[in-house]
């Protein structure tokens, strides 16, 4: 049950300027009847200006007469002669006339980059009708040479924050998971391809080059602690000179026998 706008105020009124019972005011105002006795008794709300439910329309004549004829009736609030505004439809939102004339391209975006999209979600993001969804869609739109797709949000007709909802609700739906990203690290730990080794070439490893620079320098040291040679020795045959000896006996021996 509705009550007054300030009920302690209207009590005091009709406290002082009205011979109803405590419960009648109790149940009118909302209070308890101990504490309209204690209004009465002038233990609370001392001092407090009464308020009028009369002429603030809350209240008519006719029924405070009627409840002062019958104690066990009990008082009800007038109906507002103002009328009252009117609750907004639920439904497609507003678009400014100047953004009219964009929906289309905006459409023809949604249904090309996002066809899990429904006509009622495109329809509720940026105020359209479903008929002329589907006639960007089957692209029997009247000014269908004309229309060219582009972002809503740049267009001003909807949020980024929006989009993104509807978008991850419809991708929901219809169970489509994105991939996941590669990251930029993962990417960078990827081995590059060899490159093509030119005939004779090698590629050392880390510390081959190391060990290879040891050993020569191993070798080097050896030969500075040989003795030197002494002039009357001869020095052994170099091994290119050995083989073409041997080739000349070879040769010689084949000849021999073919004779």
């Amino acid at each position: 049950m509705a009550h007054p706008l300030m009920p302690k105020a209207t009590a005091v009124w009709l406290v002082e300027n009205s011979s109803l019972t405590f419960k009648q005011i109790a149940e009118f105002c909302g209070l308890h009847d101990l504490e309209v006795q204690a209004i009465a008794d002038e233990e609370v709300a001392t001092g407090m200006q009464g308020l009028d439910p009369i002429a603030g329309r809350e209240l008519t004549q006719e029924e405070l007469d009627r409840c002062l004829a019958d104690p066990k009736a009990k008082l009800e609030l007038a109906k507002p002669k103002t009328p009252m505004p009117k609750a907004r439809r639920k439904g497609a939102r507003y678009t400014p006339v100047s953004k009219r004339q964009d929906r289309p391209d905006a459409i023809a975006w949604l249904v090309k980059s996002h066809p899990e999209l429904t006509d009622a979600q495109i329809s509720k993001l940026i105020g359209t009708t479903k008929p002329t969804i589907n006639a960007i869609r089957e692209r029997s739109h009247w000014n269908m040479p004309n229309i060219k797709p582009q972002n809503p949000v740049t267009l001003g007709l909807c949020m980024a924050p929006e989009l993104e909802k509807v978008v991850a609700l419809a991708r929901a739906k219809a169970g489509i998971v994105d991939e996941p990203q590669e990251r930029p690290e993962e990417e960078s730990r990827k081995r590059t391809p060899l490159m093509a080794l030119k005939p004779g070439e090698i590629i050392l490893l880390k510390g081959e080059a190391k060990a290879d620079r040891e050993k020569v320098l191993a070798l080097e040291a050896e030969q500075s602690l040989q003795p030197p040679e002494t002039p009357g020795e001869e020095a052994p045959a170099s091994t290119p000179d050995i083989l073409k000896d041997a080739e000349e006996v070879f040769s010689v021996r084949g000849k021999s026998a073919q004779e």
